[in-house]
């Protein structure tokens, strides 16, 4: 952060737009991440149990393709909220029902920890609404003043 002097004398900070974290932060802040990231969490949950040895699992039967299946549409879902976050209504809709349907197909959803991260991460990733940009105030001389930008006030012709 840099400090800058307004107006009075006072200090203000500004973020740095090439600095790093705040770039993250404005990408973060411009999609529902962590909508997408339970999504992605749990879709690799169920992905993964049925990989386990079979010593962890009593009985995997057919539930092994579609498990894997469903967790790589839900790791899907979770990377579009990231990648194209106008498609986050669709895209939570989709997780909750394969979290839902996992819950039946695949060894109880993750045993219950890849369900209910699903859900979770479907609600927030239907619910995420975008911050809208801020209007210019008077505050701020540059909106304020339109011929501060150096163009010239007259709007008719010269006399």
């Amino acid at each position: 952060m840099l400090l800058t002097r307004r107006a009075g004398g006072r200090r203000v900070a500004r973020a740095d737009a090439t600095r790093p974290r705040s770039a993250w932060w404005r990408w973060r802040k411009a999609r529902p991440f962590w909508g997408g990231l339970a999504t992605v969490l749990a879709g690799l949950e169920i992905c993964v149990i049925p990989l386990a040895p079979l010593k962890v699992m009593l009985q995997q039967g057919i539930a092994g393709i579609p498990s894997v299946l469903m967790g790589l549409v839900m790791i899907v879902m979770g990377l579009t909220a990231w990648c194209a976050p106008h498609y986050r209504g669709l895209a939570g809709v989709l997780t909750v029902l394969m979290a839902a349907a996992a819950l039946v197909m695949s060894n109880l959803g993750g045993f219950f920890i890849g369900t209910v991260l699903g859900i979770v991460g479907g609600g927030l990733m239907f619910a995420w609404q975008p911050v809208p940009a801020p209007e210019p105030t008077a505050a701020d001389p540059s909106a304020a003043d339109p011929a501060a930008d150096g163009a010239s006030a007259a709007t008719g012709p010269a006399a």
